[in-house]
Order: C-alpha cells, then sequence, then structure tokens
C-alpha cells in the first residue's frame, strides 16, 4: 500500500467513518449509472412515438450518452486526481442527477438528446472516482477485494436491473420514470457521501481539457455525419461539414496528446501490439453488442408486439449469461492462458449474431433465445481476457489508463456502429419496402425485419473481424494470464 494511502486510510479510523456505509454509497452510486446504460433501451420504442423521434435521431438515445461517457472517461478520472475524488465524485453525481431530472421533463426529441448527453458526462466524472474511491476507503487486502467483489456484483447485476425497472416503469408508469427514479438515489447518495466517504489527497498538474474537447468533440461530429448520410445523403452539405470538422478536431487531438505535458491519453500506450490489438478488438466487440441490444429491442417491440417489461425479461437470460460467461473465464484463464479464450469468446459472438440474423416477422422468442445465449457466452468469454491483454506488461500507474481506454474502446466503438449500422438498417428498410410495392401493416414490418437483419449481418462481420485481429495480432503466452479468481478489481472493471 502506498503512503498516501496508507495516510487515508489511517486518517479514515481516527475519523470512525463506516466502512459498511461507504461501500453502499460507492455501489449505489455505480448502479445507477449501469443502470441506466440498458434501462434506455427497453423505453426507446415508446419514446420514440411519444416524443415523435425520427428514425435518424432515435440513435442518439444511445449514441449522446455512449460518446460523452465515453469520450470524457479519461477526463473524469483525471479530476478525481487533481481535485479530490470524494469532491468530484459528488459534482458527478449532481450533474448526472440534475441532467436525469431535466430527461424526465423533456418535451422534444432534442431536450431529451442533450440531456442524455449531459449525463454521460456526469458518468464521466462519477464512474472512475467511484472506483477510485474503493482504494481511498478500504485497506488493501480482504477489506479492498470484498468491496471490489460487491462492486463488480453490482456492476454485473445493474444491466439486469435496468432491463428489468426500464420494462416496470414503461410499462406501469411512464417512460419519463426511467430519469426520474435516478433523482432520489442520487439524493440519498450526495447526503451519505461526505458523511461515509473519506477524501482523497490531491496531486499537482494539468488538466487536458483541450484534448478532452478536441476528442469528444470529433466523435460527436463523426457520429452526425454518419447518421446526417442516412437521411439525406453522403454528398449534402451537412454530412459533408460535419466529417470535415471531425477530421480536423481528431488530427487536432492527436497532435495535442503527441506535445502536452501531461497528455489525457498518451499515445506511447499503443506501442504495444497485443494492447492495441485487445483496444481494437473492443472497439468491435462494441460495436456488436450495442447495435444488437439497440435493434433486437426494437424487433421486439415493434414487430413482434412485445411490452416493455416483456422485452426487458427477454433480455435477462443474455445478461445473466455474460456475467456467469465472465466469471467462468476469469477462472479458466489462469489455468489455460489467454488464447483459447480470445479465440472463442470472438467466434461465439459472431455465430450468435449471425444466428440471430435469420429472424422473421414471424419468429418466436424462442428463435430469438438460443441466438442470445451464444452472443452472451461470447462476449462473456472475451470481456476478461481483452482486460489482462491490455493492462498485461503496463507499468503500475498507467494501469488505471489502459482499463479506463479499453472501457472508452467499448463505449465508442458503440456509438459509432450504431451510427453506420443504423443507415445501414433504414437504407435496407426502405429498399425492401419500395421493392414491396405496398405500405401495408405487414408489408412495413416485413421490410423492418429486413433492415434489422441486414444489421445483423454487418455486426456479425465486425465481430469476426475481432476474431481475425486475435488471430494476426495478439501474441499472449500463456504466463501472462494472472489469477483473475484472486483479482475482483479486474473483474469490476470488465463487468461495468
Amino acid at each position: 500500500m502506498s503512503n498516501v494511502e496508507a495516510s487515508e486510510l489511517s486518517h479514515s479510523n481516527t475519523e470512525g467513518k463506516h466502512l459498511g456505509l461507504a461501500l453502499a454509497v460507492i455501489s449505489c452510486a455505480q448502479l445507477m449509472i449501469v443502470l441506466d446504460s440498458t434501462v434506455v433501451n427497453v423505453a426507446i420504442p415508446t419514446i420514440h412515438s411519444a416524443l415523435h423521434f425520427s428514425q435518424t435521431n432515435l440513435e442518439w438515445l444511445i449514441t449522446a450518452y455512449s460518446l460523452t461517457f465515453g469520450g470524457l472517461l479519461l477526463f473524469g478520472g483525471r479530476t478525481g486526481d487533481l481535485y479530490g475524488k470524494r469532491r468530484m465524485f459528488m459534482i458527478g453525481i449532481a450533474i448526472f442527477a440534475v441532467s436525469s431530472l431535466l430527461g424526465g421533463f423533456a418535451p422534444t426529441d432534442l431536450w431529451l438528446i442533450l440531456t442524455r448527453g449531459l449525463q454521460g458526462v456526469g458518468g464521466a466524472i462519477a464512474a472512475p472516482t467511484a472506483l477510485s474511491l474503493i482504494a481511498t476507503n478500504f485497506a488493501e487486502g480482504h477489506q479492498r477485494n470484498r468491496a471490489m467483489g460487491v462492486y463488480a456484483a453490482m456492476s454485473g447485476g445493474g444491466g439486469a436491473a435496468g432491463l428489468l425497472l426500464g420494462g416496470i416503469l414503461v410499462s406501469y408508469v411512464s417512460w419519463r420514470w426511467i430519469f426520474f427514479v435516478n433523482v432520489p438515489i442520487a439524493a440519498v447518495v450526495l447526503f451519505l457521501a461526505p458523511r461515509a466517504l473519506n477524501e482523497s489527497h490531491t496531486t499537482s498538474g494539468h488538466l487536458d481539457v483541450p484534448g478532452a474537447l478536441t476528442a469528444t468533440g470529433g466523435m460527436l461530429s463523426l457520429v452526425y455525419g454518419l447518421s446526417n448520410a442516412s437521411s439525406h445523403s453522403w454528398s449534402s452539405t451537412a454530412t459533408t461539414i460535419s466529417l470535415a470538422v471531425a477530421v480536423v478536431l481528431l488530427t487536432t487531438f492527436v497532435f495535442i496528446e503527441t506535445r502536452s505535458v501531461e497528455p489525457l491519453m498518451p499515445l506511447s500506450i499503443f506501442r504495444n501490439r497485443n494492447r492495441s490489438g485487445s483496444f481494437a478488438m473492443m472497439l468491435c466487440i462494441g460495436i456488436a453488442l450495442f447495435s444488437m441490444f439497440y435493434f433486437l429491442t426494437q424487433y421486439l417491440q415493434n414487430v413482434l408486439g412485445y411490452s416493455p417489461i416483456r422485452t426487458g425479461v427477454g433480455f435477462l437470460p443474455m445478461t445473466a449469461g455474460i456475467v456467469i460467461a465472465a466469471t467462468l473465464s476469469s477462472r479458466l484463464v489462469g489455468r489455460i492462458g489467454i488464447r483459447i479464450p480470445l479465440l472463442v469468446g470472438p467466434s461465439l459472438a459472431t455465430i450468435g449474431i449471425l444466428w440471430i440474423s435469420r429472424i422473421t416477422p414471424t419468429s418466436s422468442y424462442f428463435g430469438v433465445l438460443g441466438p442470445l445465449v451464444v452472443i452472451a457466452l461470447g462476449m462473456g468469454f472475451s470481456f476478461v481476457p481483452l482486460t489482462l491483454t491490455a493492462v498485461s506488461g503496463v507499468k503500475p500507474h498507467e494501469a488505471g489508463l489502459a482499463s479506463a481506454l479499453l472501457n472508452t474502446m467499448q463505449q465508442v466503438g458503440g456509438a459509432l456502429g450504431l451510427a453506420i449500422l443504423a443507415t445501414i438498417a433504414i437504407d435496407a428498410t426502405k429498399s425492401k419496402l419500395l421493392s414491396l410495392h405496398q405500405g401495408t401493416s405487414a408489408a412495413m414490418k416485413l421490410a423492418t425485419t429486413h433492415g434489422y437483419a441486414t444489421a445483423f449481418i454487418y455486426a456479425a462481420g465486425i465481430a469476426f473481424i475481432s476474431l481475425l485481429i486475435s488471430i494476426v495480432v495478439i501474441r499472449v503466452p500463456k504466463s501472462t494470464s494472472g489469477e483473475l479468481e484472486l483479482n475482483p478489481e479486474i473483474l469490476a472493471k470488465v463487468t461495468s
């Protein structure tokens, strides 16, 4: 344990902080953040109808949150180092709560999209500082391992809770309550945080604001350009300008990071072949996973006529499968190494997504359940070895950066992939509808299903690329696998 942590924990004991209460505060905050990433998925069809979203803008309910959350995750963690982890944790939770309240009152689609982006900002500050506060408040060893185990359970369970809670609130109350429900939880967390959590020591340094702004702005411009291409054309003025701005901003970001004394994302971390390969694989997996959730949610409700709560329950086997497979792989890699899980995981994900592309307007739930379970096993077997590969061989002070970058790749990949695949799905739907020469409800369902199935085929192709990267790029000997069953911190980062 470092001298700083030792002094903080000693200070904790003199103040008589209650560790159980501290763990409850951190876990509740993490549950709220993770829950919000899935709770909106179930409500998308209802929100689409209530606020008259266009099909193009609908994807921004997911991408606005994912891009700001993923794009600012490194920035949020750095603010905790400079200004105090508890202080920034509370600021992040407060931003998340206010944006949730505003989102619940949203009168228009643009209002809701903007508040979703603001939620991502709050989450990007709160999530990394919440994980860091465990190190600040719990002694290394049994105390910290137990805290990390609870944190991991909240991270994994948050996805399932979001699906169920979203379905219940949309079905029996209102879609607006999927946002309002965050407010009382955040209020309790903010009330208890200064009473239960110790503040960390701050460090002197530089906050890379230009890097954060250019990276996030560049990604937003890129996704907007890709989305606009589906509703207008690739040659339209808005599309061209957005893509040009994206190129300028992202190029500027790389330039800033090469010249900055304390860069937000040191480019040297990409020099390792295995680490860069793991980042690229997670980018592909993020595309496949986010798009699958997005399109399948709409298919179940818009085509098969499922209620929101039935849709939420229908996704539970997948959530459970990911957590079970991730836990199992964390035990296996210590015995058989990383290579086999890194081949089996992407292979299963590719097979499952290809399988689900065979959906029709008359498919039963059992026709969806099989692919869901296979995809879940593939994703679960991929996450743990990818995290190990990303953090293997890094300097101790860069382990947090490597794992945070892996999370960023998943979020940003999901947002970019959704923009691309939504464009593909919309174009496929329009083409199919034109070929049918009719505008009946049955024809619309057939065309819509064809659009989703086409997007799944492309998603399977991207999942297959992750398998190719594993085969061609990553070279990880068995000795680097490590004993993940004894390291719940890694599992916490994976399941979140």
